[in-house]
């Protein structure tokens, strides 16, 4: 792989172009870390807003018409729906689990099956979340298996 990097003319707008033969893995992956760094998400806490860099959200769960972020030790409040997330992060490490849940693939600890064809993933930071059977498909195509 051949990386080319210009600097651009006063005035003129950041760019990267990616020019490949085919879309691989490898590319989705760099596309993905790409997306991830560029925006951060908002998420208040006892009043409080940070700042947080999606790629250290473990997940995202929606309770009460509400949505929350998880990361390492701390839980946020967002005002982003989970269908907006879910549309701005496609093609990224963040995926459908159920219908309430967006799971970050990369804070997977390990996954194993659970009942009705479910699966329930341990995060790294010891939690467990219930990836539903319709969305078990895209979780291994995640993970490459």
């Amino acid at each position: 792989m051949k990386i080319i990097i210009e600097e651009a003319s006063p005035g003129e707008e950041d760019q990267i172009i990616i020019r490949c033969r085919e879309i691989d893995d490898q590319m989705l992956k760099i596309i993905s870390e790409l997306k991830m760094g560029q925006k951060k998400i908002a998420g208040s806490k006892n009043g409080n807003i940070t700042m947080i860099d999606p790629a250290n959200v473990y997940y995202f769960e929606g309770v009460d018409n509400k949505v929350f972020l998880y990361c390492k030790q701390n839980m946020y409040e967002t005002k982003l729906k989970l269908y907006e997330i879910e549309e701005d992060y496609k093609n990224t490490n963040l995926f459908r689990a159920s219908k309430s849940i967006i799971l970050n693939v990369t804070k997977i600890k390990s996954i194993s099956p659970a009942y009705s064809g479910r699966f329930e993933a341990l995060l790294f930071n010891g939690e467990k979340v219930v990836i539903s059977r319709q969305y078990v498909p895209e979780l291994k195509k995640k993970l490459g298996l």
